[in-house]
């Protein structure tokens, strides 16, 4: 993995690469509730600590998310064993991870990314376990199952952003609402992949940040990122996107996304609906750009996706300061759904995906997956 990532300005979330198997397991991460501030890493040793983390924000976006999650059951499993030792059993191991995929599962409704890693890790354990091996043998696969599942998030971020990087051209000025780069994947990002990756090919882009309230993760996070890249930003605020699309020469939209409807309707960070529904109202291309572990085909539509509700407190203060009258009731929905009308293109790390939805995201999925796998 070192290799992989001297190009990478920044990791969200990593497992110690030199401790598998011995006392000292640690998931550490970037404290992006400190961006852009302060720059604290931190070294988390208990699966409360990943979900804490999870919860508040220190680590954020839908595949970062699983990657931690994932890494939060192989830290569980491995810091049950140094307690307990030979004297661990399959069936407490397989109880015990159980128990962490329910706490880890509640964190964050929304991204599907988490579900499935937590799904995957624990179809990893029973198949293991129904394999009758010793403890510590199941420690090292589960292990070797998280890594593996952050290769793939790395190896998929650079797919996608080869794939939408050709849908970029030079001297395109550009518009992203949110953050999904480097900070929120194992990666360079999805909606953000084919910016650096067209960045570095030569191309001259100019990007449009959105500052994403009520926690701004643009301001913070994607004005950060990009400028930690080099690439020329304009940080606006999200009621001024509209004003930019008429009169900034914006040539496109790229968006993450946190869950994606087999019809193509897609999950994304509050005020993304506002923003497909401008693009399409001033006839230019919204794209989201995500992983295959995003979409969930065993829900029909966007009207099935959970949205996460969070505290009113991120509404009606900044960072500790109150900007509204004390008492005043506020609603904070994390997310919105944008039907998949307004949607140009899905970019996912099979290629690019187009209308009809409910076809194209179900052929790109199942060509790696047998049918009985609902989630790509």
């Amino acid at each position: 993995m070192a290799d992989q990532h001297q190009r990478q300005l920044v990791r969200a979330v990593w497992w110690e690469e030199n401790v598998i198997g011995t006392q000292d397991a640690t998931i550490c991460m970037l404290d992006q509730s400190l961006l852009p501030q302060q720059v604290v890493y931190l070294r988390l040793n208990h699966e409360q600590q990943v979900a804490d983390a999870i919860s508040t924000l220190k680590v954020r976006g839908a595949p970062a998310i699983g990657v931690t999650a994932a890494f939060g059951m192989a830290l569980a499993l491995h810091r049950l064993y140094r307690e307990q030792g030979e004297a661990l059993t399959l069936a407490d191991a397989l109880a015990h991870l159980q128990a962490v995929a329910l706490m880890l599962g509640r964190t964050r409704p929304t991204a599907v990314n988490l579900s499935w890693a937590i799904e995957r890790m624990q179809q990893r354990a029973n198949t293991a376990c129904a394999e009758h091996i010793l403890p510590q043998r199941l420690v090292q696969l589960l292990c070797a199952e998280a890594l593996a599942i952050a290769d793939e998030d790395f190896d998929a971020c650079m797919k996608m952003g080869k794939y939408g990087a050709d849908l970029i051209a030079d001297g395109d000025i550009l518009l992203t609402h949110c953050n999904a780069g480097a900070l929120a994947t194992a990666g360079l990002g999805t909606a953000l992949a084919p910016i650096y990756t067209a960045n570095r090919a030569g191309k001259h882009i100019h990007v449009f940040v959105d500052e994403t309230r009520p926690v701004l993760q643009g301001a913070r996070l994607t004005a950060w990122e990009l400028q930690q890249e080099g690439i020329p930003l304009t940080l606006i605020t999200d009621n001024m996107a509209g004003h930019f699309m008429r009169h900034g020469g914006i040539k496109a939209v790229f968006v993450g996304a946190d869950r994606i409807a087999a019809n193509g309707d897609v999950a994304n960070k509050i005020g993304t609906y506002s923003v497909a529904v401008l693009a399409q109202a001033h006839h230019i291309p919204f794209y989201v750009v995500a992983p295959r572990s995003s979409i969930d085909l065993k829900l029909p539509s966007g009207e099935h996706i959970p949205i996460e509700q969070r505290n009113p407190e991120e509404v009606t203060t900044i960072h500790g300061v109150t900007i509204a009258p004390i008492g005043v009731a506020a609603a904070n929905p994390a997310f919105d759904v944008t039907p998949h009308v307004y949607v140009t293109a899905i970019i996912t790390e099979r290629g690019v995906a187009r209308p009809p939805y409910d076809v194209s995201l179900r052929q790109g999925c199942l060509q790696d997956y047998n049918a009985e796998k609902v989630h790509c």
